[in-house]
């Protein structure tokens, strides 16, 4: 989780300042200009968000617009355009390492280049070197915008050798990647695994910009998936988000996306406060697994609806994902992939029979039951919905009283 999310809806911006219409490099001194009182990147902030993090049982924090330059950064086809190792006056980098550890969390250095890629790779080893310095183990990286050099493009070859050198580069300072806006994924990832995840297609961050259709993320696993994994950065719990963007999905869609999305790497995009809200939904967030033993694709119409069961690494435990396109629906799995002889505990999370990604996004119920190898699902989704299931072992005084479903 991280500062993020408020910017892309407009809460906060990533500018320190707004007197400014031109940043230079090494000459600008923030130190005399006035904060524009909506920076997201405060040490503040950044401090609520660990505590978060420590609290719920996350790994990582991300932080957005805590170096210098933000505030001409667009497209302005502007070379010079960050500073990867100055920070802004009000986030503390050292101080915030030390608050991070102090807490057992990790902190994740954000790198967005507005593709300049000259101006990156210039200061690529100080800022990787920055990053070992304050033990950031991992970098997200970014490439908003039309391409510096002119003429070169985001699937060019000479952007392609860049993002192959930035990984590589990673790799000597034993940085983990995670790289947006960049090529396609290939499976260059099973050669250089700190490439950990690619973003590379419409991610949650189109849902503030007017919107991802709502089968948008039943498509994605037979596409941009099938060269590696995603950060689609899902768990928007608040659809209603910035100008009138309208994130079209239910809540119960977004915690799926946690099985259907494959990612080592996850993030729970929204605010706390929003988490806070809907805290028995945020459970699921909390306990579903990053990484999987096996993965089994239940039933799937591409642009319809998905649904996966994988099960999780050391664990054991299965969770299983639907995400449902326009129309709603109502669909039926076998659990014939759980041991048979054995009873587990289902929690399901799934959408209220009136839930509608546009009028209804928070209408969900949640209830368990248990199940085995010979149990059979009939659960409905609703449009833009779906449904998230964790499926474990449970001790029989927990399945007391719980309904077993035939």
């Amino acid at each position: 989780m991280g500062v993020w999310w408020e910017m892309i809806t407009g809460q906060s911006t990533w500018a320190y300042t707004d007197e400014l219409r031109a940043v230079k490099l090494g000459e600008t001194d923030y130190s005399n200009l006035k904060p524009n009182g909506k920076h997201g990147a405060t040490t503040e902030n950044v401090k609520k968000y660990i505590d978060f993090a420590a609290e719920h049982g996350f790994d990582g924090v991300l932080v957005e617009g805590w170096n210098e330059g933000w505030e001409d950064w667009f497209g302005n086809s502007k070379d010079e355009v960050f500073d990867f190792i100055s920070p802004y006056p009000d986030f503390d980098l050292e101080g915030i390492a030390h608050y991070a550890k102090s807490k057992n969390v990790q902190m994740i250095m954000h790198h967005e280049t507005s593709s300049s890629v000259r101006n990156y790779e210039r200061q690529l080893d100080e800022a990787y070197q920055l990053m070992n310095d304050f033990e950031y183990p991992a970098v997200k990286s970014g490439y908003v915008g039309n391409m510096l050099l002119r003429g070169e493009h985001h699937y060019s070859q000479w952007l392609v050798n860049h993002y192959h050198y930035a990984v590589e580069k990673a790799a000597e300072y034993q940085i983990m990647v995670n790289a947006h806006e960049a090529v396609r994924p290939t499976g260059i990832a099973r050669t250089w695994p700190n490439l950990i995840a690619n973003e590379s297609a419409r991610g949650t961050e189109y849902q503030a910009f007017g919107g991802n259709k709502a089968n948008h993320v039943t498509v994605l696993p037979f596409t941009r998936q099938i060269g590696g994994p995603m950060d689609y950065t899902p768990g928007i719990f608040e659809m209603d988000v910035f100008n009138g963007s309208h994130v079209n999905s239910t809540l119960a869609n977004q915690l799926a996306l946690y099985v259907t999305l494959y990612s080592p790497l996850q993030m729970a995009a929204d605010y706390p406060e929003n988490y806070l809200r809907f805290s028995d939904a945020f459970q699921f967030i909390k306990d579903v697994a990053l990484d999987w033993d096996q993965s089994l694709y239940l039933e799937a119409e591409p642009g319809y609806y998905l649904t996966i069961a994988r099960k999780a690494k050391e664990s054991g435990e299965w969770f299983v994902g639907n995400v449902n396109g326009m129309e709603g629906r109502t669909g039926a799995v076998t659990f014939d992939f759980l041991d048979e002889g054995k009873t587990y505990l289902a929690e399901i999370y799934a959408d209220a029979s009136d839930a509608h990604f546009k009028t209804k996004p928070q209408a969900y119920e949640i209830r368990k039951v248990q199940v085995n190898s010979e149990s059979i699902l009939k659960q409905y989704s609703a449009p833009g919905g779906g449904y998230a299931i964790r499926i474990y072992e449970a001790e029989k005084s927990e399945l007391k009283g719980i309904k077993k479903l035939k």
